[in-house]
């Protein structure tokens, strides 16, 4: 069902708190999070091997947790290294401890084979951790499949109707058909519009023409990471008017349970850097706009979840979508 051997966003950094536990299910494991005196991030299986109580109800001991049920301690490699009342702990007194990276604000948990495991293959975000960029760090769960909320963010085409009033703006954003290519982990989508009009959330916080030619280029990588550049460019300005403008998105799709997910998302902007207001109105706009798409894929997947199952039309829109979901289903027979 899921893609194992490979890196899902499990948190934003701050999520995991110096002294604090915190539990997230990825791939419907649940998973318990926290930080060595060092503050490096562990992630162990949450269920305690004893009587399966949840880890995450326990307590914190130096860098060891201890089950608050009958008080066996785990240390950060998940083996046993206290039992009340007994001195001799056995092998099988452990729990599963998975490998772990935080970069850039995030953190990256292998849900496969250990001795698979390749840091090399973690995307580079880097405007999620750039001095040149501001962003407001940002999270939806979602009941929905994290295929579909995949399909969604593969097909722009849905910005002119699911986001007529904030993001699109522009029927001729749907009657676009974009350029894609395939990547060996993923691919890259370029859409580019001409002479269209400016994104509505747009000109909260920046002073352009009506009418501007707008450009999405983005790579959606496997499992579900996107890295998003969106242009907004005029040919003629007007005194006091900006001629181009960009923004930067990283977002991750991380799967729950087969029918949940997890999204992790932001918007970053290189103008205004310093003044609060306008990043906290891109939070917003992105925020409200991305309530749209959960509302529309939330309904979507609770159609499909409660009907008899019927065969989808595949469209021209579609291109990007199937080269995906291709391309995930020989990595996971490759698993």
């Amino acid at each position: 069902m899921f893609l194992k051997n490979t890196w899902y966003v499990a948190a934003w950094s701050h999520e995991i708190t110096a002294d604090g536990l915190f539990q997230r299910n990825v791939c419907s494991q649940s998973l318990l999070f926290y930080r060595t005196a060092d503050g490096t991030v562990v992630a162990l299986d949450n269920r305690c091997c004893h009587r399966h109580a949840p880890l995450s109800l326990g307590r914190k001991e130096g860098d060891c947790v201890r089950c608050m049920y009958h008080g066996l301690k785990f240390d950060a490699h998940g083996l046993c290294v206290e039992i009340p009342g007994q001195n001799a702990i056995p092998a099988a007194a452990r729990v599963r401890a998975y490998p772990v990276v935080e970069r850039k604000q995030w953190v990256w948990v292998w849900m496969g084979d250990p001795a698979r495991v390749d840091a090399a293959l973690i995307p580079d975000t880097v405007a999620l951790d750039h001095p040149d960029w501001r962003y407001k760090p940002a999270y939806l769960h979602y009941q929905a499949s994290h295929e579909l909320i995949s399909d969604n963010v593969l097909d722009f085409s849905h910005l002119s109707y699911v986001h007529e009033k904030t993001l699109g703006g522009a029927t001729a954003i749907a009657a676009t058909r974009p350029k894609i290519e395939l990547l060996d982990n993923g691919v890259r989508i370029t859409r580019e519009v001409r002479d269209a009009p400016l994104a509505p959330y747009f000109r909260q916080f920046v002073r352009m023409p009506a009418i501007v030619d707008r450009t999405w280029i983005y790579e959606y990588l496997v499992p579900g990471v996107l890295l998003l550049e969106t242009r907004a460019t005029a040919r003629q300005a007007a005194a006091g008017e900006a001629d181009f403008m960009s923004l930067l998105s990283c977002q991750a799709i991380t799967p729950e349970t087969a029918g949940s997910a997890h999204y992790f998302f932001m918007q970053a902007h290189s103008f205004a850097r310093d003044d609060a207001n306008v990043t906290e109105a891109i939070y917003q706009s992105v925020m409200a706009a991305f309530a749209e798409d959960k509302r529309i894929v939330e309904a979507q997947h609770a159609l499909i979840s409660t009907t008899p199952p019927a065969e989808m039309l595949g469209l021209p829109f579609d291109l990007g979508v199937v080269q995906f979901r291709r391309l995930m289903e020989r990595r996971r027979a490759a698993d």
